[in-house]
């Protein structure tokens, strides 16, 4: 049955990115940060859906509203560390709080899925230039100030899941600067309760291939586990913060962390 869907879930899923467009280039301009949250929150779950997966959040609560609407008590925004599997993590993870994305430049070029996620308000970062990262860093900065949540994935790259590469800890500067909390997020993917690399977006594939794979998958769940968050005055450095949120996402992965190497029951 999944196949026979998976054609009828692709079109929806090019009419889905198409209503998407014209909302951010009609409606975004002309809405507040609160209701372009609230517009991005509920399309991402349309999208997760249209692409015949489940959305699980779980762990620490998560506040749907930031400091310019008044109804949020923090001063600072958060700056989000997530493991990193697929594309459609992006999708996930807006799905389940408001907030904005760091991403390598070359993702603004996709076809139509890059158009969206850069006038949705995506940072990106040029690989290569000299002062790309201390130019991204600034951008961050003044987002974290005006109370946003920023999403890193640290490791650089996507992994099939199974593994956890090490965390850069560059862009974390903005945030230990200005004492901004960072949240850890671990994301797996399971097709009927079992894990699956059916989502993983690595090496040489093309965005249609994995587009086809999650079409195709059988019961395809995401798991967004958001963990405790780490004040970042308590440790002092961008390297110990980036420590201690890749070893809290290896825990929630049942993978080895840095500080043991043990693998976590």
């Amino acid at each position: 049955m999944r196949f026979v869907l998976a054609p009828l879930r692709a079109a929806l899923f090019v009419l889905h990115v198409f209503a998407g467009l014209a909302t951010v280039l009609v409606v975004f301009p002309l809405a507040g940060l609160a209701t372009r949250n609230r517009i991005s929150r509920g399309w991402s779950r349309i999208l997760v859906a249209v692409c015949g997966a489940r959305l699980v959040v779980d762990g620490e609560p998560i506040p749907l509203h930031v400091r310019s609407t008044g109804l949020e008590p923090w001063s600072l925004g958060r700056l989000v560390l997530a493991n990193h599997v697929s594309w459609i993590d992006v999708f996930a993870i807006s799905a389940a709080m408001p907030c904005r994305f760091v991403a390598k430049a070359e993702i603004g070029r996709w076809p139509l899925l890059g158009a969206l996620v850069t006038r949705s308000g995506t940072v990106y970062i040029e690989r290569g230039r000299r002062h790309a990262v201390a130019s991204t860093n600034h951008k961050v900065r003044d987002h974290l100030k005006a109370g946003e949540s920023i999403v890193v994935f640290p490791e650089g790259t996507t992994t099939d899941g199974a593994t956890l590469l090490p965390f850069h800890s560059n862009l974390l500067a903005p945030a230990v600067e200005i004492g901004a909390p960072v949240w850890p997020i671990a994301i797996r993917y399971t097709e009927g309760g079992r894990p699956t690399d059916a989502a993983a977006f690595i090496g040489e594939m093309g965005l249609l291939t994995s587009l086809g794979r999650i079409l195709v998958a059988r019961d395809l769940a995401i798991l967004v586990t958001v963990l405790p968050p780490i004040e970042v005055k308590e440790h002092g450095n961008r390297h110990t913060v980036a420590r201690k949120a890749r070893d809290a996402i290896a825990r929630a992965l049942g993978l080895a962390t840095e500080a043991t190497g043990e693998t976590a029951a």
